[in-house]
């Protein structure tokens, strides 16, 4: 017989990478962890769990937050977008095409989170100044690229997409 939801669970229904969920989240549930752990979604990393790095930084009706500490009950009815979302089954977007042409990515452990930063820029600044992506990822730590690769790569990128 299965066990009833708890009074603290929380149903939510959310759309996740085009996908659309429907999950039973303990109410103090981050929405890192429902991706994580629910949805095997392991592109946004468990790094400072203070919202400080960046490293799980995903898309949610399009703009970036820190999944670590947003509580997963309050993605109901909304859309959340990961890297794993990003690019679709036959090639990378402009953007992580840029990020492999700059050597963007070293480690790789910021990646996920500087993309998505990055991704939500360009779709409201298609033509970004360096000072535009430098303030963008203030809030992204890297500790190997010293991110001028990253910057040369988010100009690439948008440089690409114009007409």
């Amino acid at each position: 017989m299965p066990v009833p939801p708890s009074e603290r669970d929380v149903t939510i229904r959310l759309v996740v990478n085009d996908r659309a969920h429907q999950l039973d989240v303990d109410a103090g549930e981050t929405l890192l962890g429902t991706l994580r752990e629910r949805l095997g979604l392991t592109g946004p990393k468990e790094a400072c769990w203070e919202g400080e790095c960046g490293a799980c930084t995903v898309l949610v009706d399009g703009g970036p937050v820190a999944s670590c500490i947003l509580a997963a009950g309050s993605t109901s009815g909304r859309v959340v977008r990961t890297v794993e979302g990003l690019a679709g089954a036959a090639e990378l977007t402009t953007l992580q095409q840029a990020f492999v042409r700059h050597a963007a990515v070293q480690c790789g452990f910021c990646t996920p989170g500087v993309l998505m930063v990055l991704t939500a820029l360009l779709d409201d600044v298609p033509e970004p100044t360096e000072t535009d992506i430098r303030q963008a990822l203030a809030g992204n730590i890297c500790r190997c690229t010293g991110y001028q690769q990253i910057v040369e790569a988010a100009l690439d990128a948008a440089a690409s997409v114009q007409p």
